[in-house]
């Protein structure tokens, strides 16, 4: 890749899409910052493919706007030299050889010939590029998707589900690729239901419910909002779990505590400094306690049923994204 891309800002105001009677989308807002990976998070048919492709122009929106660097998609001067995006892995053509398809998206984005054996080296793609892409496994597939959008060299990157099909060494691989991309300065922008892998990668998230906005912003922040869980090792495990559930005066009860297979307690909706004080209070001994914050259970929280107040569940639609919408 050459040099170090500028990211721009991807900009939504107030993003409504309606279908009919159909809510997909309601006044949507956040901002994607260049430099990082932002995670977009949200159950199937909370509007996440919806809202992307209102961004890129491909679905009209009711209301609001979607800007990236401050200009409409359909405003942008040379669209795919700015913008990279996967959308549908599986939109290539089956008698095509992945380097027959580079080839037309590079010459229909006016990009330079030796594009299309950078991106294959960099997406390890090159020992397959003669391949008729009908012989292709899902998770090669997404890698031509990949490629394909980094062909010109863009500041701005939305992907969908870009790890569906992979397995764990490519899933490592895509881990490593997406932290080099924001590194190198792109505004990198994915959704994923895949949360423990989100995890690893994401420094900010956006998260949805029903075309609605739940949490947006740095992950370390948005954490905050959950007391996670604590892993606590003892030899006393069956009395601390009592005495947890039990709670003390000062400290309250445990929301639940799960005794692992390894003999672990995993504890739930209590903090490790409260943990510590109780066993100690009961004179029970622990070797080991570590405060653990799972993306899934904090988006369960923030998704569901007792996401924050103020967020009108609109009707369910789980057929939007289904659908291409």
């Amino acid at each position: 890749m050459s040099g170090r891309p500028q990211g721009l800002r991807i900009e939504v105001d107030g993003l409504t899409k309606r279908f009919g009677r159909v809510r997909a989308v309601e006044g949507l807002s956040f901002t994607v910052r260049p430099g990082v990976v932002t995670g977009f998070l949200g159950p199937n048919g909370a509007g996440k493919t919806t809202t992307m492709r209102m961004i890129l122009g491909l679905v009209r929106p009711t209301a609001g706007t979607a800007t990236i660097g401050g200009q409409r998609y359909a405003e942008l001067s040379r669209p795919s030299a700015t913008v990279g995006a996967v959308l549908d892995a599986s939109a290539v053509h089956p008698g095509h050889t992945a380097r027959d398809h580079l080839h037309i998206y590079r010459t229909m984005g006016g990009h330079p010939a030796d594009r299309v054996d950078r991106v294959l080296t960099r997406l390890g793609l090159a020992q397959a590029a003669d391949r008729r892409t009908r012989t292709f496994s899902t998770g090669m597939r997404q890698r031509l998707g990949l490629a394909t959008a980094l062909l010109g060299d863009p500041r701005v990157l939305l992907l969908d589900e870009p790890g569906n099909g992979l397995d764990p060494e490519g899933i490592a691989w895509l881990r490593g690729l997406l932290r080099e991309l924001a590194a190198e300065g792109r505004t990198v922008l994915v959704s994923s239901h895949v949360l423990s892998e989100v995890q690893q990668i994401v420094e900010d998230v956006v998260v949805i419910r029903e075309g609605r906005l739940v949490a947006a912003g740095p992950l370390t922040e948005i954490e905050r909002l959950s007391p996670g869980t604590v892993l606590v090792r003892s030899p006393d495990a069956a009395a601390l779990r009592a005495a947890l559930l039990r709670g003390t005066a000062g400290a309250g009860a445990a929301d639940r505590v799960d005794l692992m297979p390894d003999g672990t307690l995993r504890v739930y909706g209590m903090a490790d400094s409260a943990v510590a004080d109780l066993a100690a209070a009961e004179r029970l001994r622990v070797y080991g306690l570590t405060a653990k914050t799972s993306l899934e259970q904090l988006f369960l929280r923030l998704a569901g049923d007792d996401a924050p107040a103020g967020h009108d569940r609109p009707p369910a639609l789980a057929n939007e994204e289904r659908d291409g919408r």
